[in-house]
């Protein structure tokens, strides 16, 4: 299954998933990286993993709507049939949605629906949560929403910073998500609703207290 990555920044996601396909039997394919920032550093990693490369600038149309219909347009060229966004800033209106509908994975540095939007991290912090993570979901139209594909958490430590903990997250969001796009390339996904079945077998693991206070 050919994919396109559509990126602002500087693509550690995308390059985890690139790296991810490169691997022989790979059912994903990398059909083009896409980015709305010409200086975006992913787009030299794209490059140096021999993927084709091209910037669509929001802000060289009048419309949203006009962006996404040259986003669209790009895709299709490319062979693409899904797409995965790898921190791209720019939210999808509801008629490109729809036509890729289940068709687009994103991965959010949080354990949604808690904390959408930027700023994740720090958010966390500020509410003394003890548990945070990642989330690789299917796209609808509204923020940060739609049917969780796969969830890692991690827990908040004493004395973390938005740095500590983004870092702790984003080790997970690189595991969780070339697997999710290898299940989707594989068919292995089915939407039913807001619920997403995983057509393979799972591990299932039992609960997690943090802190958790030492016995003597």
């Amino acid at each position: 299954m050919r994919f396109a990555t559509l990126i602002s920044g500087r693509g550690s996601n995308m390059q985890a998933l690139l790296e991810a396909c490169a691997e022989p039997g790979h059912p994903a394919k990398p059909a083009i990286v896409i980015s709305n920032k010409a200086d975006a550093a992913g787009l030299e990693i794209a490059r140096a993993h021999g993927v084709p490369t091209k910037v669509i600038s929001h802000k060289d149309f009048p419309s949203r709507h006009d962006f996404e219909a040259a986003l669209h347009q790009a895709i299709v060229e490319s062979g693409a049939e899904m797409i995965c966004l790898a921190g791209f800033m720019r939210l999808l209106e509801a008629d490109f949605v729809d036509r890729w509908r289940d068709r687009i994975l994103n991965i959010h540095p949080s354990l949604l629906p808690a904390y959408r939007g930027l700023h994740t991290h720090q958010r966390v912090l500020e509410d003394g949560v003890r548990f945070s993570g990642c989330t690789v979901h299917f796209v609808r139209p509204e923020m940060d929403a739609g049917p969780i594909v796969f969830q890692a958490c991690v827990p908040v430590r004493e004395g973390d910073t938005e740095d500590s903990l983004g870092a702790r997250v984003l080790a997970w969001e690189h595991k969780l998500y070339p697997l999710a796009l290898r299940l989707m390339a594989e068919g292995k996904l089915r939407v039913e609703g807001k619920v997403v079945h995983i057509d393979a077998p799972l591990a299932l693991q039992d609960g997690l207290m943090n802190p958790c206070p030492e016995r003597n």
